[in-house]
């Protein structure tokens, strides 16, 4: 048999969390084509050749949780990911997706602090699909379509709930994603505007996800002082519904909520038990990263950030606001730990990388009063990273055998202002370099089944996640002793190191640790 491509001498591990076995492994175009016993492939023909000697062969990582839907066009190259081994990433998270689109200045303003180079010419995920891949992606998407996208496109940015008729409008726009390709449905039930839903319209959406077998991934309404209702309240949609669950990066935040991912993490075992398909993800950091108006009171934002921004020019409007954010600062949120990470160019440009409480403290105020100013100064696209999870709590979810590892980044290149969090730049190799190599907290093999094979089952993406022969050639490369994450929270900006060769689709993204300008990703379809 001829071969493409044959990877000679590694030590393959298969996604499936069984101890790895040296192998030769053949690709012929997009697909494997032969696992071999050592030297099985020595006299067969091949184009290329690789000596993967002292190496780890994987499947490629699948990022179960990111926001590159709204940067990937403007850095197809994708060179934050691809630098990691990730080769396929699941977009449309917590709510947030670039379509559906009926009003686009509305659905620009709602997701204005995630983009970065769309081009919003479309209307739907067919539309969205077809120009991404013109832009040539080195790496696949999955997406999902968000609740919020949702909700903006039937009822608009403002606060209120949903009638009837506007669940059917959603449910079709839903449909139609699904028909598409879609594989997942989000809710971000913390952002405006899916925080102005109900149990009823959230659980009628999922029944019409579960109807398409599609997964459902949320943020769910609380991650601090009420965690354990929120996952109750994600379980309890998911056995109404029939839907198959993702917990997004779960986690517990501030002081007094730490330990309690523990009891979060007994009812996902206790659903599974009682037939919920229930899971979760986790990225492993001790900070989040999201919106400085996600600390604001829902209805500071009913209308969007244009109606916000009128409210904080109002004196009496905006002493609620702040007086509101003195109430949270006194219950769950540490404004010492709460850091800017990006905003656009203007009067607090020079305080990214410092924390509300130095800020505050500059201009002598409080850190509520400091929010607002930066809110309206800014035009309330402000982006942050938050400290205020326990190393303990991120150590019990991720050791956890139902949870994948994932990003919730959103940045790909590798370059660009502001210090976003290193996530989007370490999550993969932080993993097999910290938590495996340096702590052992978990096995080699068991850290790549949560970034291979474990997310694949939970999306449903057949074909991909495993070594295997027919399966598709996504595959990594890498040194077990020396992969690591470079990117710090005061310099993240750095790629990761220890991947060597990284393959899409049978084609080289990276080789010999350097880019190669291939671009074979595209826009994966559930169903096609």
């Amino acid at each position: 048999m001829r071969f493409d491509i044959v990877i000679e001498g590694a030590l393959v591990l298969d996604g499936t969390g069984a101890e790895g076995r040296a192998a030769d492994v053949g690709v012929t175009g997009e697909l494997i084509t032969a696992v071999t016993p050592p030297g099985g492939l020595a006299g067969a023909e091949a184009v290329e050749r690789i000596d993967a000697g002292g190496h780890v062969l994987s499947p490629g990582f699948i990022d179960l949780h990111s926001h590159t839907d709204f940067t990937v066009q403007g850095t197809p190259g994708a060179d934050a990911s691809v630098a990691q081994g990730v080769t396929t990433l699941l977009t449309g998270n917590c709510g947030f997706s670039p379509f559906p689109v009926r009003d686009l200045e509305s659905a620009k303003r709602t997701a204005a602090f995630f983009n970065d180079g769309l081009a919003w010419d479309w209307d739907d995920l067919a539309g969205y699909a077809a120009s991404v891949e013109a832009s040539g992606p080195a790496i696949n998407l999955a997406l999902q379509v968000g609740h919020g996208a949702l909700r903006t496109a039937v009822i608009g940015p403002g606060e209120r709930g949903a009638e009837a008729e506007d669940v059917e409008a959603m449910r079709g726009l839903l449909a139609t994603a699904a028909e598409q390709g879609a594989y997942g449905m989000s809710t971000g039930l913390i952002y405006a505007p899916g925080s102005y839903s109900n149990a009823a319209e959230v659980t009628s959406l999922a029944a019409e996800a579960a109807a398409h077998g599609l997964l459902y991934s949320t943020h769910m309404r609380s991650e601090s002082e009420h965690l354990i209702e929120a996952v109750g309240e994600a379980i309890a949609t998911a056995r109404a519904s029939g839907v198959r669950l993702e917990i997004s990066h779960l986690k517990a935040m501030g002081r007094r909520n730490h330990g309690k991912v523990g009891e979060a993490l007994k009812m996902i075992e206790a659903a599974r038990a009682d037939g919920v398909d229930v899971a979760a993800d986790v990225y492993p950091y001790t900070a989040s990263s999201t919106t400085l108006t996600s600390r604001l009171p829902g209805w500071a934002l009913d209308g969007g950030v244009g109606a916000l921004l009128e409210r904080l020019g109002d004196k009496e409007t905006r002493e609620a606001i702040a007086e509101n954010l003195r109430a949270r600062m006194a219950a769950d949120i540490d404004s010492a730990g709460v850091v800017i990470a990006d905003l656009p160019l203007g009067r607090f440009t020079e305080d990214v990388g410092r924390s509300l409480d130095e800020i505050a403290g500059d201009l002598g105020i409080d850190p509520a009063e400091a929010v607002c100013e930066i809110l309206a100064a800014h035009g309330g696209a402000v982006s942050i990273v938050n400290n205020a999870m326990a190393g303990a709590d991120v150590d019990e979810v991720l050791a956890h055998p139902l949870v994948s590892v994932a990003s919730d980044g959103q940045v790909l290149r590798a370059t660009g202002p502001g210090r976003p969090h290193p996530r989007s730049f370490g999550t993969f190799v932080r993993v097999l370099g910290h938590y495996v190599r340096e702590r052992g907290l978990l096995t080699l093999p068991e850290a790549v089944r949560k970034m291979t094979g474990l997310p694949a089952e939970r999306l449903g993406l057949t074909g991909r996640g495993r070594i295997a022969e027919g399966m598709v050639a996504d595959l990594a490369v890498f040194d077990p002793d020396t992969v690591a994450e470079r990117a710090t929270f005061t310099d993240p900006w750095r790629l990761a190191t220890g991947v060597r060769d990284v393959f899409v689709a049978g084609k080289a993204v990276r080789r010999d640790g350097e880019a190669t300008g291939e671009r074979p990703g595209r826009v994966l379809r559930k169903g096609q």
